[in-house]
């Protein structure tokens, strides 16, 4: 409905006779409150502070040992033993980086603006800013104004607020004196005073602010999988450094000996090697690796990562929410067309239109055959209302049908009203047309059916208004200043003309991108602010199954089961408070539910921030941008799908290199073990490991992660993981184990480097027989990648520069032959296990088994 003043609308807050009707405080009054701190000031703080984001990514068991590690090969002077840092540097910066920049949209959140407040104060008008607003203030509003501070009106004239930034709620609220407003709300029309009741952190705005800048990480299973690894070896990796220290001290002899002859060194730096092997920062780095890659392919697609693991949560995400506003529908509404009161009669001022068939669906019983022609003397009124540049864009929306006002200054204009939902104008030659709501032009029984023709449209989904006409505006009686308004209520004389309908224009991909969300077995839900029926028809006409209606939400409690209940029941809801939104985010997730929520105002802010996956359209409100995980920079839902695959490519690639790593860290922390428990000689140097790191893990982990994989999400990753790794594990480190033991009871003739030659040589080709069974079915790329690491490893035990730089030596021909031995006896049990693995998958986890066989 339009929304404006009356014309000419008198001072805000001044009285016809031009006295102040508050004096609002004085000079000394104010300056006691801002003594107390009873000002505006906002809070702008995280929870997390930058000390304690160094702390958190910085101060861990893992880079403690790390560190440690380093600190000892840098004293020793092997400045080449310092590889297996990088990814552990990587780690820290990456993860520093992400986080500060989180905080730092966080700051940014602001639901109020900047803009000066009209006060009164010692009975002068004054401004001043939102921050220098205290406890009691008297603040005049008008059209345009924003409410900086919470209050409660003490004069109205016309005063109309948009609370849809808090609530969703499109209609203007009309306020009377005694009526509370809410910062962050705006003034549509009409004017008021109010007084000041809460500021700062006190505020409204402020509330939903703070709780949305609270930091909270997102639920990431890769990273939860991974920080559940983490906390187990960190249990057990002070003991396991006491085994492995000792174990290499008694293998040089003995601490006494080792210290005497200067052999410690070899034992520390052999002890370095093993113990940084055991940490896993190969699989985190890899992880963030894949995310970033996967954020900066999304980009170009104009989808925002704000937090890189939002891509894999969406690929396990099984409940969408959505508002309607701006996320289903574009946000506005256009003139759909002028019809007859009733379907079977033209108005008076109609000039009948063809029929024609029903658009769709969403229209229900209602077809075009009412649709009309105004008279030329309606068109002109309609495209007065349409051209009015302080009209509200329903009213703008007339525009787009009628191009030509009449050409004559309006004899009076009657303001809109949020309470009596009407306006006018006034012409000399055409005289008085009313625009305003059906429930008010069409309340006498003789319109009866007319009323409820309006009903069927708007339940189709349409915004309705009546245009009717009368000879004259009612006027009021002279002002002060001489001059008459129009009063605010309908001439004796109106005759309802025309019933104009809008619509609001669904996205055009909502259907294709529901559809696809439905296909792929995801539950969807839409929570709106807006009224229950406009919802379901928008809902409707975007292919969802509205049968039961919509929910209307101001029958439901704020929290609590029966919220939880009627949110997993049901799919459409209307009236939904900023909190239900929340709340009902809530109790989806505490079902089992991995939620993600789309929206765009400040009222989706809260349950974007709560919901596993926030996802903000390109024009939400900043706060809204800033609180979500991801944002579709051009606001087209159509993107979803795409993003869905990604996310699909990154939990399935990263969960088949989890494979490898966890196999490494495995067979790592045994080799460690038994060889310090036995006190033999760790047989790698840190170069030597980290080659074989790079071989086995981390060139082809890096390639594997970047591959193409459709396979659908299926939860329980990290158990199928272990039941793969844990056996491999044992595998590898018996075999480099039973080199070692074969060397000292047998082969007594080898040096150390051709020892740690032939242990390397053992070590790597395991290792490749578990990535190439990890990388089955073997593609083209996969195998040219197997083969490329099998041509790798020939390289680095024939060239000459990297025999120098490792230290290595060709083995004499039974070691090597005994090294051949070892790794083809343990890659016929990797692939055993293999084996025996997929059987397992097949009988306990089938839906796993299955999305793998149709996603290869």
């Amino acid at each position: 409905m339009p929304h404006r003043t009356t014309s000419p609308a008198r001072t805000p807050g001044r009285a016809d006779d031009g006295t102040l009707p508050r004096e609002g405080l004085s000079s000394q009054e104010v300056a006691e409150r801002v003594e107390l701190g009873l000002t505006n000031a906002q809070p702008n703080s995280t929870s997390r502070s930058l000390w304690a984001i160094v702390r958190t990514h910085l101060f861990t068991l893992f880079n403690l040992v790390l560190g440690l590690c380093g600190a000892v090969v840098i004293a020793l002077g092997r400045w080449l033993d310092l590889l297996f840092l990088v990814a552990a540097v990587s780690n820290v910066v990456i993860g520093f980086v992400q986080e500060f920049s989180a905080k730092r949209q966080l700051d940014k959140i602001a639901l109020l603006r900047r803009d000066p407040a009209s006060v009164r104060r010692d009975g002068v008008l004054t401004k001043v800013p939102l921050e220098e607003i205290v406890l009691d203030d008297v603040l005049l509003l008008s059209r345009g104004d924003q409410v900086p501070a919470d209050g409660e009106v003490l004069e109205a004239d016309g005063l109309d607020i948009d609370e849809s930034l808090l609530t969703g709620e499109n209609d203007p609220v009309v306020k009377q004196p005694g009526d509370k407003v809410l910062s962050a709300s705006s003034v549509t029309s009409g004017s008021g005073t109010v007084r000041v009741t809460a500021v700062g952190g006190k505020s409204h705005a402020f509330k939903l602010a703070n709780e949305a800048r609270q930091f909270a990480p997102i639920r990431s299973e890769l990273r939860d999988s991974l920080a559940r690894v983490v906390r187990w070896l960190s249990t057990a990796l002070v003991p396991i450094i006491a085994v492995v220290l000792n174990g290499q001290m008694r293998a040089a002899g003995g601490w006494q000996h080792a210290f005497d002859t200067g052999a410690w060194q070899d034992a520390l730096v052999a002890s370095v090697s093993s113990v940084a092997s055991m940490v896993p920062q190969g699989l985190a780095l890899m992880t963030t690796i894949t995310f970033a890659v996967a954020a900066v392919k999304l980009a170009r697609q104009e989808v925002l990562i704000q937090e890189q693991p939002a891509v894999e949560v969406l690929a396990r995400v099984d409940t969408v929410c959505f508002d309607k506003t701006g996320t289903l529908t574009e946000g506005g509404v256009s003139f759909d067309a002028a019809r007859c009161l009733t379907p079977s009669a033209p108005s008076d001022t109609a000039h009948e239109a063809p029929a024609a068939a029903p658009d769709d669906a969403a229209d229900l019983a209602a077809t075009r055959a009412d649709v009309v022609e105004p008279s030329p003397e309606a068109a002109a009124a309609l495209a007065w209302f349409g051209a009015d540049p302080h009209a509200n864009p329903t009213a703008a929306a007339l525009a787009e049908g009628y191009e030509h006002p009449n050409p004559h200054e309006p004899v009076a204009v009657l303001g809109f009203s949020s309470a009596n939902r009407f306006s006018g104008v006034e012409f000399p030659d055409s005289g008085a047309w009313i625009l305003g709501a059906p429930e008010v032009q069409l309340a006498d029984a003789e319109h009866r059916e007319a009323r409820e023709h309006a009903q069927d449209l708007a339940t189709a989904g349409m915004r309705t208004m009546v245009l009717s006409r009368a000879e004259h505006l009612v006027l009021a009686e002279p002002g002060k200043d001489g001059r008459r308004r129009a009063a605010q209520e309908l001439p004796p004389d109106v005759k309802p003309q025309l019933l104009l309908t809008f619509r609001e224009q669904v996205r055009s991909d909502a259907r294709e991108t529901l559809a696809y969300f439905t296909e792929q077995g995801i539950d969807l839900k839409v929570l709106s602010g807006d009224n229950p029926a406009t919802v379901a028809a928008a809902a409707r006409t975007a292919g969802m199954d509205v049968s039961h209606g919509a929910v209307d939400a101001t029958q439901l409690p704020d929290d609590g089961e029966e919220l939880h209940r009627a949110a997993r029941e049901h799919s459409v809801f209307g009236r939904v408070s900023p909190h239900q939104k929340k709340n009902m985010v809530l109790g989806l997730q505490e079902g089992g539910r991995v939620v993600a929520m789309t929206g765009d105002g400040i009222n989706d802010a809260l349950a974007l921030k709560h919901a596993d996956l926030g996802i903000a359209m390109g024009n939400a409100a900043p706060a809204t941008k800033a609180v979500s995980r991801l944002v579709l920079l051009d606001g087209q839902f159509s993107r979803l799908p795409s993003v869905l695959a990604e996310g699909r490519k990154i939990i399935a690639n990263i969960e088949r290199v989890t494979h490898l790593f966890l196999t490494k860290t495995g067979f790592s922390v045994l080799m460690g073990v038994v060889l310090g428990l036995l006190a033999w000689t760790f047989p790698f140097l840190p170069r030597q490991y980290s080659t074989a790191d790079f071989l086995m893990l981390g060139a082809p982990s890096f390639i594997l992660a970047m591959l193409p994989n459709s396979r659908r999400y299926v939860s329980g990753y990290l158990e199928r993981a272990l039941h793969f790794s844990v056996p491999s594990a044992v595998v590898v480190a018996l075999c480099v184990v039973g080199l070692n033991l074969y060397e000292r009871t047998v082969d007594h003739a080898s040096s150390t480097r051709e020892f740690q030659t032939s242990s390397f040589l053992v070590l790597v080709l395991v290792g490749l027989w578990i990535l190439c069974v990890g990388s089955r079915p073997l593609t083209r790329i996969r195998l040219a990648l197997v083969v490329a690491m099998y041509a790798g490893l020939v390289l680095v035990v024939v060239v000459p520069l990297s025999l120098t730089y490792h230290q290595f030596e060709v083995p004499h021909a039974s070691l090597l032959w005994a090294s051949l031995a070892f790794a083809f006896v343990g890659s016929v049990l990797v692939e055993i296990n293999f084996r025996v693995h997929t059987r397992w998958l097949r009988r306990t986890q089938p839906a796993a088994f299955e999305a793998a066989a149709r996603a290869e």
